[in-house]
């Protein structure tokens, strides 16, 4: 790895470290006003069950998501090289699962302060760090990302 690579990679895992800090903040922010102004939405049982859904839907795709990039072949790269695992629906299926995560423990907690803050978390994820991050990858590894990234619009 050359020295310029290393400074894109180090960027990169910056970006994701924030991107993900913010999901943490908000979910500790929702937990505490939670404790604090106790708010519930549902009376139903239902409810459970369908955050159990979404808190094992979202740590596979996290998990799926992490196991295919980490397996990306970087030589002769193509659009179809980005194009593999979640990745062929979604540029950002980690930043999905953690939504998705974060929504779950919500829903399951019956928390109105962590349901309304993880929406919060994935736009400010969405809007900063994930165009941050898509504008390195462009720079790193050029024209196939870019057709990649017109390829796949989620």
């Amino acid at each position: 790895m050359d020295e310029r690579e290393n400074t894109q990679n180090a960027k990169i895992h910056k970006i994701l470290a924030h991107s993900y800090s913010i999901y943490l903040a908000t979910l500790l922010l929702g937990v505490l006003l939670d404790f604090l102004y106790p708010q519930k939405l549902f009376s139903d049982s239902i409810m459970i069950q369908v955050g159990t859904v979404f808190l094992g839907f979202s740590t596979a795709l996290i998990f799926w998501a992490q196991h295919t990039s980490r397996n990306l072949d970087i030589t002769n790269l193509t659009k179809e090289s980005f194009c593999r695992g979640p990745y062929r629906c979604t540029r950002t299926p980690t930043h999905w699962g953690l939504f998705f995560l974060m929504l779950g423990f919500g829903i399951v907690a019956n928390s109105l302060y962590v349901i309304g803050l993880s929406f919060v978390a994935f736009l400010v994820t969405k809007f900063i760090f994930i165009k941050q991050e898509e504008d390195v990858l462009a720079e790193k590894y050029g024209q196939p990302y870019l057709e990649y990234k017109k390829s796949v619009k989620l």
